[in-house]
């Protein structure tokens, strides 16, 4: 690891005060008396019904229904991703953060195409690394979502020197498919996506 970091010291958040959707859990809470936590692991059966009958699966359900997405699952999906550079996450760095996330409606109504905005704020303004966090999150991003998204990954207005030739690095297709085709570029890419869940 180089010692010789830009930011050896970048501000960091306590995972609890991270937005989440996780709730309290319910062990312990049963009327009964018992503690609850094994209820999972005995499967219930209602013998009412008919033991052959198979219950319908979320597999089984209707494909034509599309599934909402919100700003909260794409905060989700990127803020696990590790930083290049510290042994962190960019939501502990708050390189990504909640209200710099936007899903834009179709332009159009005959357009199915949403877009996904996510600014990104560097840690410092002259981070070398922005660039490789924003694809590192664009590539995340084109992994995980289905393809009714468009994605918009950009440097936040401000918080680095040359977050104009950043941005137009990372909405460049050509640039961003030429990146990806470099081998040790993408080594860097799957260790800072290895750590999404």
């Amino acid at each position: 690891m180089d010692l010789d970091k830009d930011n050896a010291n970048p501000t960091i958040l306590n995972p609890s005060d991270l937005p989440s959707r996780r709730r309290e859990s319910n062990t312990g809470k049963r009327d009964d008396g018992g503690s609850g936590l094994f209820d999972n692991l005995i499967p219930r059966y209602n013998y009412l019904s008919d033991p052959f009958d198979d219950p319908v699966s979320a597999s089984d359900s209707n494909d034509d229904v599309v599934e909402n997405i919100d700003e909260q699952e794409i905060y989700d999906l990127i803020s696990t991703i590790a930083d290049p550079e510290h042994p962190l996450s960019l939501g502990s760095l708050a390189v990504v953060n909640l209200p710099d996330i936007h899903i834009l409606p179709p332009i159009s109504p005959q357009s199915s195409v949403s877009t996904v905005v996510v600014e990104i704020t560097p840690t410092i303004t002259h981070c070398s690394l922005a660039t490789v966090i924003g694809l590192g999150v664009r590539v995340r991003l084109e992994q995980a979502l289905p393809p009714r998204f468009r994605i918009d990954v950009r440097i936040k207005k401000g918080t680095h020197s040359t977050d104009e030739a950043v941005n137009k690095q990372l909405g460049d297709k050509e640039r961003v498919a030429a990146a990806l085709e470099n081998g040790t570029l993408m080594g860097v890419l799957r260790k800072m996506l290895s750590t999404c869940e």
